[in-house]
Order: structure tokens, then C-alpha cells, then sequence
């Protein structure tokens, strides 16, 4: 007996020690594994928390905007579901952004911001390629600045669209939307991030969100705007860090496509895309002087 006695002790003791080794080291290569696997993607959600996808982001997920169910009764349950079903989305929203073309700088109001005889052949182009996409136009939303709706009245010649599906707004004009990072030395202008910060993210929460649920087709809206503006929604709909705004790049009169799914799930089908242009009418910054285009 004391020597069975003695044998359950060692095993109770050994099985003990075995579970508590394999509990440390599992514990510790899952750790080491979360510490690794940070050190090069940065998707350790307890420090960056960009790396979760929030799927209420517009405010529009459907089990946010019914009543929780109530109880357990079958009536209850019934009611939920139709709730539900009533506020889900089905179809698919496109929003295409346009920058504007290239402008020349000759004044400082926005009334002397024209185009360039070159911009106005960049912006004949974006008309001809969105035509071609063969798209119903939903709504046509144009910023008020200058250098835009000359863009904009150069792009409608070449597309079929209804006027009433028209709209100038102010929220989308040029702007400093938000600091960036990193830090750029001579992008330092502190009052223009109050001033025009809260506009434009305004404008994001205005346009950018999943269909409604009425909708039963998808539909397609064009925004043609500023180079800041359209970077800076586009981090915001792929919840990148928005500070990121200014590492993006985009031609003027270029086409960056951005596609909100019924789950709230977006993609990006394109950024920034000018490849329909021949390569002498490529631009991005704004010229000095008037060049022969």
C-alpha cells in the first residue's frame, strides 16, 4: 500500500509538472509568436488598433439600428428578424473620386485657379474613361473650387448623366484634413487642420457609407474634388491610420474607385489611376509658369 501510495504521488506530481511546463511554454511561444509577428506587420491590436476592422464604421450596421431582441418568445424572435431584414442592405455602393486636372497657380484667390491648356485635355480623358465604364451615374457631387468645376464641366460633356443628379458642395474643397505623419517640415500650417479638419471629415461622414436598404441595385457615385480630400477619405474608408493621408501620391485627373459591400466591407478597385492618359499629359504638381499643352 505505501508503495502504491508513493506511485500515485509521483504520478500525480509528474502529471502536475508536465501540465505546468506545457501551459509555460505554450504560453511563452504564443507570446513570443504575438511579439514576432508584431515586430513586422504592426497588427498587434493592444498597441495598434487600426488592426481591427470595425464593421459599424458608417453607423449603418444593421443589428445597431433596431431594437435588441427582448425575451425568448417566438413573436419576439419574429419581430427581431423582420426588424432586421427591413434595415439590411442588398446592393453595393461605388464611389468614384476624381482630382481635379492641373491648374495654374497665377493668383492668390481661387478665382484665378484655372486650368492649364494641359489639364483641360487630362480632364477630357477622365470623361472619355468614365464613359466607357457604361455606369448610371446616381449622383454627381462637385467641389466649389475653381480648378474643379472647370474639371467637372469638361467631364459631363463626355458623360450621360441626369442634371438633377447634380450637386456643388462646399465640404469637399481643398484643405488640410488632418496632421500627418510622418512629420513634414514645410507642411506645418496648424490653423488650416482646425479650419478645414472637421469639414472634411464631415464630407466622409456624408458620402461615404453602405447603400441604403431601398436601394436594389447598386449604384455608382462620381465626386470630383482636391488631391488632400480624396487621399484623406481614402484612408479613412480603409481605416488606415488617417495621419497617413499625405504618403499617397495621385495625378490630376486621375480615378481612385472605392466599393462599400452590404456587409460594410470595403475595397478599393483602383487609386489614383491615370493609365488611360498618354504619359506627356501626366501631372501631379502644380506648375509655375503656363507650359505649352
Amino acid at each position: 500500500m505505501v508503495a502504491w501510495s508513493s506511485v500515485r504521488k509521483f504520478t500525480a506530481v509528474a502529471l502536475g509538472t508536465g501540465a505546468g511546463l506545457g501551459a509555460y511554454f505554450y504560453h511563452r511561444l504564443r507570446s513570443d509568436e504575438r511579439k514576432v509577428h508584431a515586430l513586422w506587420t504592426n497588427s498587434d491590436t493592444a498597441v495598434n488598433p487600426y488592426a481591427l476592422w470595425d464593421s459599424n464604421w458608417d453607423y449603418r450596421s444593421p443589428r445597431y439600428l433596431v431594437k435588441p431582441i427582448g425575451n425568448t418568445t417566438t413573436q419576439e424572435a419574429n419581430r427581431y428578424n423582420n426588424d432586421l431584414e427591413r434595415v439590411t442592405p442588398r446592393s453595393v455602393r461605388h464611389i468614384i473620386l476624381v482630382r481635379h486636372a492641373e491648374y495654374l497657380h497665377a493668383g492668390d484667390t481661387d478665382d484665378t485657379h484655372n486650368l492649364t491648356l494641359r489639364g483641360c485635355v487630362q480632364a477630357k480623358y477622365t470623361g472619355k474613361r468614365l464613359r466607357e465604364l457604361g455606369v448610371r451615374w446616381d449622383k454627381i457631387i462637385i467641389s466649389t473650387m475653381t480648378r474643379a468645376q472647370e474639371t467637372a464641366d469638361i467631364i459631363l460633356k463626355e458623360i450621360d448623366f441626369d442634371p438633377e443628379s447634380l450637386v456643388n458642395c462646399s465640404y469637399i474643397r481643398e484643405g488640410a484634413p488632418i496632421p500627418p505623419q510622418p512629420p513634414v517640415g514645410h507642411w506645418r500650417p496648424p490653423k488650416a487642420f482646425f479650419r478645414d479638419g472637421a469639414r472634411i471629415e464631415a464630407a466622409f461622414r456624408r458620402y461615404f457609407h453602405r447603400a441604403f436598404p431601398t436601394d436594389t441595385e447598386d449604384t455608382y457615385t462620381l465626386i470630383v474634388g482636391h488631391g488632400n480630400v480624396i487621399r484623406y477619405f481614402v484612408c479613412r474608408a480603409l481605416q488606415f491610420p488617417p495621419e497617413a493621408w499625405l504618403r499617397i501620391n495621385i495625378n490630376h485627373a486621375s480615378i481612385t474607385w472605392l466599393t462599400i459591400h452590404p456587409s460594410g466591407n470595403v475595397t478599393i478597385e483602383c487609386l489614383g489611376d491615370s493609365g488611360f492618359m498618354p504619359p506627356e499629359y501626366l501631372t501631379n504638381r502644380v506648375p509655375v509658369l503656363s507650359k505649352p499643352f
